[in-house]
């Protein structure tokens, strides 16, 4: 079942319906030169100098490697293999598989460590998911991977390039000090704790990227500044099966219907209409995905009257019936 939030902007829904799960955090303190690269990334991954400088590559996109300073944070959107090291000059000293380490030059075997890291070499245990050796003039960094959910998480995802660096601030810096400290205890309900921290890290870290002047955000992010815009995309997003009519927008908004549709097509770059189909299709692909629900009942759900025209608009959005993405999602 949908949940609809009234008044609640875009990116909140869209962070809210994609929200990251079977997330892992862990904390590597490691001295130069060292560097790991993991392969089977998942859709999403942050990575966090907090002490020392680290060198960010992805291996497969063809974006040059990002320097990260302490407090930045580099968001790698796409399941793509990628090397964290001291430099980039350095070459991997270990290779992480899931839960699986093969050190170069070496054997392989369980890391039991999870996704998020690892030391390279001979390491030892300095507490609850923390690596390395600890010593005097050692990076600190944090690693948080972690997937997203259907059909919302690739629109997120579609928001970012393959590396996106958020330069340290006072409040990104905070979340970060406070994943930190909560990285390396270990007591009850622990993991729902770093769980929630990764999410505002990742939030804060997503917000502060998108103010910037460089990134390429979709039209409608743009568009939610606009005070007519961004309510009417609030009001689409908060009833999104209800009935809207441009003129039902338009006046909610408080403007007339013909200035209200020029105003959204040319910030949104679509009409308001096909907008909202857009955001249906999204909403009935996760539930198809994710519920049992018949066909019928999710073109209801998302604010068709029968399940013909429901499927009709969605095999023009998706290429397939929504009976086909169930079993293709399945």
């Amino acid at each position: 079942m949908i949940v609809y939030r009234h008044g609640m902007d875009v990116l909140s829904d869209l962070l809210h319906r994609a929200h990251a799960r079977n997330a892992l955090v862990r904390q590597l303190i490691q001295r130069p030169p060292w560097a790991l690269a993991f392969t089977g990334a998942p859709p999403l991954t942050v990575v966090a100098a907090l002490g020392g400088h680290a060198s960010v590559r992805l291996d497969d996109a063809g974006v040059a490697p990002a320097r990260l300073a302490p407090g930045d944070i580099a968001l790698i959107g796409g399941a793509h293999a990628h090397t964290i090291a001291d430099s980039p000059a350095t070459p991997p000293q270990a290779v992480i598989h899931g839960d699986r380490k093969h050190v170069v030059g070496g054997g392989e075997g369980a890391a039991g460590v999870g996704a998020a890291g690892v030391g390279a070499a001979v390491q030892r245990s300095l507490g609850p998911r923390t690596y390395g050796d600890g010593l005097p003039g050692a990076t600190i960094m944090l690693r948080g991977a972690c997937e997203l959910r259907g059909e919302a998480g690739v629109r997120l995802l579609r928001m970012l390039p393959p590396l996106a660096v958020v330069p340290a601030g006072p409040r990104t810096r905070a979340a970060l000090d406070l994943l930190a400290t909560e990285v390396a205890h270990d007591e009850p309900g622990q993991d729902a704790v770093l769980h929630r921290l990764l999410d505002l890290v990742l939030v804060l870290a997503l917000r502060a990227w998108c103010a910037g002047p460089e990134a390429p955000l979709p039209s409608w992010h743009r568009a939610l500044a606009d005070p007519a815009v961004g309510e009417a995309l609030r009001l689409l997003h908060g009833r999104p099966a209800h009935r809207w009519t441009v003129a039902e927008l338009a006046a909610g908004v408080g403007m007339s219907r013909a200035a209200f549709a020029a105003r959204f097509m040319g910030m949104v770059g679509e009409p308001p209409l096909t907008y909202l189909t857009g955001w249906r299709m999204t909403l009935g692909a996760d539930l198809l995905g994710d519920t049992d629900a018949t066909v019928a009942a999710v073109a209801r759900e998302v604010g068709y009257a029968d399940a013909f025209a429901f499927s009709v608009a969605f095999k023009r959005a998706h290429g397939v019936s929504p009976s086909a993405w169930r079993r293709r999602t399945r």
